[in-house]
């Protein structure tokens, strides 16, 4: 058994990954472009995915840095209504499929 740091083997956080791909089959990923403001994206992911100030502002610079970011996980159902407002914003967004590793 090998010891992750965290008090968590790998097998145990290998099995929460694999049981959060689950129950959270999709997510709902922002992409980065040159086009919407900072500010825009924060606002739009505190107002349609419920995320804090914070969050939303941690979400915004990984997009920034990485070009994308899976911002919420879900079902297609609970995540297909936040693409469409994302998108009626003007932010770049698609839905994938989780894949458990």
């Amino acid at each position: 058994m090998h010891y992750t740091g965290t008090g968590v083997s790998v097998q145990e956080a290998e099995d929460v990954l694999v049981e959060t791909a689950e129950q959270f089959p999709f997510s709902l990923i922002v992409w980065n472009d040159e086009v919407n403001t900072f500010d825009w994206v924060i606002q739009s992911l505190m107002e349609v995915c419920g995320h804090t100030e914070e969050q939303a502002e941690q979400c915004a610079l990984i997009i920034h840095f990485n070009g994308k970011y899976a911002v919420k996980n879900g079902s297609l159902t609970d995540l297909k209504p936040m693409l469409e407002a994302l998108l009626d914003r003007g932010i770049s967004a698609t839905i994938e499929e989780t894949v458990a590793s």
